[in-house]
């Protein structure tokens, strides 16, 4: 089974995927999370530090490499694996960053979408940007502006198949947000409860 995780910087994706695979495997049904990296912000942490300045074409072209990469090599460990595969920041995320930045999805992203098997059920984390920006800004490992967030949230609904995805309260505690997934994951009839 695979469940993927969507939404914007600081909505707590990965806090809640780790916590879910967890509550998964101590209730007898062994799941791993995946993040699914792009390298965004080593790459710009490089640049920055190099004083390179490319193109933001160029950076997405990158971005987007890695982050398909790393989707594929999820989906194999799902189809050699009996068990559950959350994945966090999937190929969505990066149809909805092509869409911040100005650029069309291209052909990379909807050409997996289309061969690779189609996640089991895909979660929305919908959280007001003023406190995904207070996360982020909490973490203190990276940055991001309420214009960006507000930004992607709304290229993130804006995707073809954003109707398909459930809408998760994301403004709630890790493990209430874990509880609401299970008990969709149990509404959807997946097998799937704590």
């Amino acid at each position: 089974m695979i469940i993927v995780l969507t939404g914007v910087d600081g909505a707590g994706k990965t806090t809640a995927g780790k916590l879910l695979a967890e509550r998964l495997t101590a209730a007898t049904y062994p799941a791993i999370f995946t993040t699914n990296q792009s390298g965004r912000r080593s790459i710009t942490e490089w640049c920055y530090r190099n004083n390179i300045h490319p193109p933001e074409v160029l950076l997405d072209a990158i971005e987007t490499g890695i982050r398909c990469v790393n989707v594929v090599i999820s989906h194999l460990r799902a189809r050699n694996n009996s068990r559950v595969v959350i994945m966090d920041r999937y190929l969505y995320c990066q149809l909805a960053l092509r869409r911040v930045r100005g650029l069309r999805p291209g052909w990379l992203l909807p050409t997996l979408l289309r061969f690779l098997p189609t996640p089991d059920v895909v979660f929305y984390f919908d959280v007001h940007a003023d406190t995904a920006h207070a996360r982020v800004s909490s973490r203190a490992a990276d940055t991001e502006t309420l214009e960006h967030l507000t930004m992607f949230d709304n290229a993130y609904r804006a995707l073809q198949t954003f109707p398909s995805f459930i809408v998760i309260d994301a403004s709630h505690s890790p493990g209430q947000v874990v509880d609401d997934i299970l008990q969709e994951l149990g509404v959807c009839g997946l097998g799937l409860q704590s």
